[in-house]
């Protein structure tokens, strides 16, 4: 399976999972899993949510933040990978100027 990224349309979501302000995502959803290009903008955040369908991994591509995964902070840089395990509760925030880009996978 290839997924291009950039032939495909980017979404902007406001408030994703009661988050502030907005992100920017290219997605494709198949019978395999959830594949996500997301952008996390500037002021923005992902809002505490249940991992109900399967385990959410979270590569970062760029920028920084941090994620709060059961209580727990993580920080978030280039080259590292935020894990959420189906069944716990995380929250995504970028911290900086730049962009927080990340490529999702939930399976």
């Amino acid at each position: 399976m290839l997924i291009d990224f950039p032939s495909l349309g980017e979404a902007t979501i406001e408030g994703m999972e009661g988050g502030e302000g907005a992100i920017a995502a290219r997605m494709v959803v198949n019978a395999v899993g959830r594949f996500v290009e997301c952008r996390i903008l500037p002021g923005s955040s992902i809002g505490e949510h249940a991992q109900k369908s399967g385990s959410d991994v979270n590569f970062v591509v760029s920028g920084h933040g941090h994620a709060i995964c059961d209580g727990e902070c993580e920080k978030l840089a280039p080259g590292t990978c935020h894990v959420c395990p189906r069944g716990s509760s995380h929250a995504i925030f970028k911290d900086g100027d730049e962009d927080l880009v990340l490529w999702t996978v939930v399976m």
